[in-house]
């Protein structure tokens, strides 16, 4: 079977930066329901559409084909005191509800005697990557599968274009 609309597809997965870095690798095969359901990278479901099990794609994804450019504008400083008691970098943390930042998950990047800095970029913001899978199976999208828009069992992985 091909990939087209409406099927399930499963890959293995490496996601690096354009050097060759390895970013990740996915230890099991991920799912994602073909078809334009937003589960996936365009240009990688683009790249995908009409190849078989075991055949092989690498593109290079350019930031507004991944995760977007890096945006200053989602970038805090804000007083130490103002946040948790316990707070190391790296923790993550909701925007405040009620404020622009609400719906937002900030990082923490640095942590200064009195200031904290939060990012809400996404990591991977403002760089271009190279994305290689193989594919390892193709199926019938069930209904539920269809009018859910995703594989019932996909997984929340690096090929989840965010929003």
């Amino acid at each position: 079977m091909l990939i087209a609309p409406n099927t399930v597809v499963s890959l293995d997965v490496e996601l690096s930066d354009i050097w060759g870095n390895l970013i990740e690798r996915t230890e099991e095969p991920v799912q994602y329901l073909h078809g334009g359901y937003g589960d996936i990278f365009a240009a990688v479901e683009a790249a995908l559409e009409g190849r078989g099990a075991k055949e092989s794609v690498e593109i290079r994804l350019e930031p507004e084909d991944a995760y977007g450019d890096y945006d200053d504008l989602l970038l805090r400083v804000v007083p130490r005191r103002d946040l948790p008691e316990a707070l190391d970098v790296g923790m993550r943390l909701e925007g405040e509800a009620g404020t622009n930042d609400e719906g937002l998950i900030f990082t923490v990047t640095d942590i200064a005697e009195d200031k904290v800095v939060l990012d809400a970029n996404h990591p991977l913001s403002g760089m271009a990557l190279k994305f290689a899978c193989t594919v390892v199976g193709v199926r019938p999208a069930s209904d539920h599968e269809i009018a859910s828009g995703s594989a019932d069992d996909a997984s929340p992985v690096i090929v989840r274009a965010l929003p």
